[in-house]
Formats: structure tokens, C-alpha cells, sequence
């Protein structure tokens, strides 16, 4: 009798999690910074952000496999710290802005790689020009909010990317064509 309800428990566990679904997770964009930085003549490092930016997250938390991102960059919202710099970025010699108001990422795959750690392969489109890019994603918490109360996690991603993958080679060597892009972000689940 004890083996058929410890048989019947087991069953009914696994059952539940071959059918869990991923869970939704709203950005707290109060606490969330999307940043990019490339190197500038070999003597120093420019830096940047974007600052109005929607994400569609779902994380499943038994199967990392099964989670996904989906991300919208409103890249009028570019912001470097130099106006002058701001324009010439927003024009047509580089994000072409008026032509291309948006720029998104959509995960096609992802990987566990390590206890708290996955990499993330997606399909990133600038300037209409879709390219694969993979983030490494580290998971910095995972568990319930103390002033929120409710589940959140807690990541900080990176990724390197080709400005001339998308259009933008203009100065290519000189200012670095490798671009870093880095998110830190904070998440709660969806009420």
C-alpha cells in the first residue's frame, strides 16, 4: 500500500511539472539599466544607453530551456552623454532613426550553462537587418522580493555584438566595431 501511494506521488509530481508552464515576469524598469560601450581609437571607452525599452519575459524555472525573452528598443531614446554624439548616432551614417524607429531582440533558444548562469540565443533586428546574437546571462537572484513579496529574479547580461553586422561600419577600424552590450535588471512576476 505504502509503494503504491509513494508510486502515485511520484506519478503525480511528474506529471505536474512535464505540464508547468513558463511563468510571466513584468521588468522593474526603476531598476533596470540597457547599456552599450565600444572603444574609441584605442584610448578610451565610450559608453551608452537606451533608455525606453519593453520586455516580454517567461521563465520557467524547472526547465531554463523553455523560458523566453522578447525585448523592444525605442532607439530614439539613445542616450551617450554628449548631444552632438546623440544626433550623429541617430542619423542616417548610423541608426538611421526616422527610418527605423525600433530595434528587438526575440529568444529562439535557451541553454543552462551553470548553476546560475545560461546562454541565451536570439534573433536581433536593426535597421530591418535580423542577425543572431547570443547574451550570457547570469541569474544574480532567484526567490521572493523583501519589499515587493512576491517572486523576482535578479539578472546581468552581456553580450557582444557587430555594429557592422547592421549597416553602421563608419569609421570601422578606427572606432572599435565590437559593440558590448550590457542589461542589469530587476523582475517581479506578473500579477
Amino acid at each position: 500500500m505504502i509503494r503504491l501511494a509513494t508510486s502515485a506521488l511520484a506519478l503525480t509530481l511528474l506529471s505536474a511539472t512535464a505540464f508547468a508552464e513558463p511563468v510571466a515576469y513584468d521588468f522593474d524598469k526603476s531598476h533596470a539599466n540597457l547599456s552599450f560601450s565600444y572603444n574609441h581609437l584605442g584610448f578610451s571607452t565610450t559608453e551608452g544607453r537606451f533608455g525606453d525599452w519593453e520586455g516580454t519575459l517567461l521563465i520557467d524555472a524547472d526547465a531554463p530551456e523553455a523560458s523566453s525573452i522578447e525585448f523592444t528598443i525605442d532607439v530614439a531614446s539613445l542616450d551617450t552623454f554628449f548631444a552632438d554624439r546623440d544626433k550623429h548616432f541617430l542619423s542616417a551614417d548610423f541608426f538611421d532613426v526616422e527610418k527605423f524607429p525600433k530595434a528587438t531582440f526575440k529568444s529562439t533558444s535557451v541553454e543552462k550553462t551553470g548553476d546560475n548562469t545560461l546562454k541565451v540565443t536570439g534573433d536581433l533586428t536593426i535597421k530591418d537587418i535580423t542577425k543572431p546574437a547570443v547574451l550570457d546571462v547570469t541569474v544574480t537572484t532567484f526567490g521572493e522580493h523583501p519589499m515587493a513579496k512576491k517572486q523576482a529574479a535578479g539578472f546581468a547580461v552581456t553580450g557582444v555584438i557587430k555594429r557592422s553586422d547592421y549597416g553602421m561600419d563608419l569609421y570601422v577600424p578606427y572606432v572599435g566595431d565590437d559593440v558590448t552590450v550590457t542589461f542589469h535588471a530587476e523582475s517581479l512576476k506578473a500579477d
